[in-house]
């Protein structure tokens, strides 16, 4: 009976926070919102409606890179659960702005049903990060060529190209080296995991140790294990490193699709470059969604490639609401049926 309260009690707490979040992320955006509205008697809606398969292929995509990595690892999950998840998992991490973290957490949530480890969980959706971003440099370098056929990789362009591919070249390199060596990992977690200790216990002195070591060492020796599983087969990643390209793509397609809507071929070079640029920088933010950040910087880099900015603007933010609404809302509801009793039990 107080597991049961327990779980009623979960429930209720995740969707009150879900139901603020999105609340805040409707105020933050209810002016772009009645732009939006405004600007439809301007856009092709055809066009526009082209958004609705994209975005399947996206998550579709998604879907096969789990599917495809999870059978590595002994996993045969069905297809249509996979991309229902991935909906969820796309909501959560829209909703709550961490960096990716709640992304990690609800994964291990959601999968323990299906007789999934934490430790594999973890490791694949680690993978699925790795490959979606190093996919993403080959389309940053392609987006990059199309600047300079054009005569627009300005030096500005170039240098955050070259930024962001440094940043993600040094994030796969770091941790790769981490997870090759079982002593590296313990170390680098040890010491995080007593990182955190500290700072809860700064805002919550009574509380001692909330997160065990030992446990902690456990699993990612799990995980260093399930690593060597690929380590030895690296040919298993050349698969899920073909849709997580196909995933990127798709999403810059979707934002490209908008500006043929408002009936403009802009240089595809651009595009790849802002949606790239807003994408990281719109990870840091602490706003659901990351609005603010992501619209200004999707302007002010495509401003720097030559696109006015009386275009830009609601462009990006037609792609904001409708991409949103196609995402979120099946998002929303496939979340709230996962937390459903007959789903967590």
């Amino acid at each position: 009976m107080a597991e049961k309260i327990k779980k009623a009690n979960w429930r209720l707490i995740l969707t009150v926070i879900t139901v603020v979040a999105m609340v805040i992320l409707i105020i933050g955006l209810h002016h772009d919102i009645l732009s939006t509205l405004k600007n439809l008697k301007k856009v092709n809606l055809w066009a526009l409606s082209l958004l609705i398969p994209i975005e399947f292929i996206n998550y579709h995509a998604q879907a096969k890179l789990y599917e495809t990595t999870f059978q590595t690892l002994g996993h045969k999950l069905q297809y249509w659960f996979l991309f229902r998840f991935s909906l969820e998992l796309n909501f959560i991490s829209t909703i709550f702005p961490s960096g990716g973290v709640s992304g990690f957490s609800y994964i291990n949530l959601r999968l323990k049903s299906r007789g999934i480890s934490g430790a594999q969980a973890t490791l694949v959706q680690l993978l699925k990060t790795l490959m979606l971003y190093s996919s993403f440099l080959l389309i940053l370098i392609v987006g990059l060529l199309f600047l300079a056929i054009s005569g627009r990789a300005s030096e500005f362009l170039i240098l955050i190209s070259s930024s962001i591919v440094t940043i993600l070249v040094i994030i796969s390199f770091g941790g790769f080296f981490v997870v090759e060596s079982k002593q590296r990992m313990n170390n680098f977690f040890t010491y995080i995991t007593r990182f955190l200790n500290r700072v809860i216990k700064y805002f919550r002195p009574n509380k001692r140790d909330p997160i065990n070591i030992d446990r902690v060492e456990r699993v990612f020796n799990e995980l260093h294990d399930s690593y060597l599983l690929f380590r030895h087969n690296l040919s298993a990643l050349k698969v899920p490193t073909i849709w997580g390209l196909v995933a990127n793509a798709s999403e810059v397609m979707a934002v490209y699709v908008v500006y043929l809507a408002f009936g403009h071929f802009v240089n595809p070079g651009a595009v790849v470059i802002a949606y790239s640029v807003a994408t990281f920088s719109g990870i840091l933010s602490v706003l659901p969604g990351g609005i603010g950040v992501y619209e200004t910087l999707m302007t002010l880099v495509l401003a720097a490639a030559g696109v006015p900015a009386s275009l830009t603007i609601p462009v990006t933010i037609m792609y904001r609401i409708v991409n949103s609404l196609i995402q979120i809302v099946p998002g929303y509801v496939l979340y709230q049926k996962a937390l459903s009793p007959e789903t967590t039990s």
